[in-house]
């Protein structure tokens, strides 16, 4: 057997999601407004249950160079499971100057611990084509000057698919197409109430669309993506926050791309390195008293850093540390997961 057939049965991801950290807050339009839309952040950038295209690059590297296709078999399941531990810590600071001078002045501490279980289902719809059904369930745990509590509950659930247009051959790029829709099954930022509530999901609908790319090149797998995500409103909110009420939120497209190596250090070892990076659209919002606010364009990056085992030919256990880059991104991110075929 050769080191790229090792490579082949990575069927699960060494790599880590890009999360948004803190977006940036919308302009002072109003300073109510302003108050509103900061309990609003959490959801304009990606959250954990989103489908990641680089993630996705490692379960379609080759499972086997003489296949016609990558994917997995028509009539074939594959059960993945992954736990994510994910941390943002920042500090803030708080003061007023509405009277010219320095009237108020602290620094506050913000700490957020998020535990995601996923379990995402994969069928062959057909030898090139394969459907996806991902379930998340998020423990999340944040300490702020007004919140100090623990959130578990179901996250976004997606659907997906992916699409292979043409057969692997050696020595040639692979490529595979994928969509994905993504319901907001979680708990919303924008439902929750303000200083006591903490979400698990976006709160909006969003349609994602893809390529992947990867190469075999003995002993490494190349691998890139590219992906676009669009995002549906939140209308008919309610949320109160000081004096002021939101009530529509229309979030940024957003554009992501990847690319990393996976390295056969043995038959049975493989190590990976990645990098992720998402640049999201500033998103709308509307607020009761006829006041609107856009918040700026954000980017997130992530640095990742793998190794896979391989227990069986079918069973690979795959972990990664990720490092956020920019300021949206998380401080920290730990990441096993393992994918079983029947």
């Amino acid at each position: 057997m050769k080191l790229h057939a090792l490579l082949g049965l990575i069927a699960a991801a060494l790599v880590m999601p890009v999360y948004a950290q803190d977006p940036v807050a919308p302009p002072a339009a109003a300073d109510s407004s302003t108050a509103s839309a900061a309990a609003a952040r959490e959801a304009l950038g990606k959250q954990a249950s989103d489908t990641d295209q680089t993630t996705q690059m490692l379960k379609q590297t080759l499972t086997a160079v003489d296949k016609d296709y990558t994917l997995i078999k028509r009539g074939s399941f594959q059960l993945i499971y992954d736990l994510n531990y994910t941390y943002i810590g920042q500090e803030k600071i708080n003061t007023d100057l509405a009277s010219g001078t320095a009237t108020l002045f602290s620094i506050e501490n913000e700490n957020s611990h998020a535990i995601t279980n996923t379990f995402s289902l994969d069928y062959g719809l057909r030898d090139n084509l394969t459907g996806n059904l991902t379930l998340p369930v998020v423990s999340k745990y944040s300490q702020t000057a007004t919140v100090d509590g623990v959130s578990n509950t179901v996250g976004d659930i997606s659907l997906g698919a992916r699409f292979q247009p043409f057969e692997a051959q050696r020595d040639k790029p692979s490529m595979t197409v994928t969509g994905t829709l993504r319901l907001p099954t979680g708990t919303s930022p924008f439902k929750v109430i303000a200083g006591s509530g903490l979400a698990t999901g976006s709160g909006v609908t969003a349609l994602s669309g893809g390529l992947n790319v990867n190469q075999i090149v003995d002993p490494v797998a190349l691998f890139g993506s590219l992906n676009l995500t669009y995002s549906l409103p939140a209308k008919h909110l309610s949320q109160v926050l000081n004096s002021s009420v939101l009530t529509q939120v229309r979030p940024g497209t957003s554009v992501g791309f990847g690319a990393g190596f996976a390295y056969a250090l043995s038959y049975t070892i493989t190590t990976s390195f990645s990098f992720q990076e998402s640049i999201a659209a500033g998103s709308k919002l509307a607020f009761a008293n006829g006041t609107n606010a856009t918040t700026d364009t954000q980017a997130s990056g992530i640095l990742s850093i793998g190794m896979g085992y391989r227990l069986s030919p079918k069973t690979t256990i795959n972990t990664s540390v990720g490092i956020g880059l920019t300021a949206n991104s998380p401080n920290m991110t730990i990441d096993v997961t393992m994918p079983v075929s029947f």
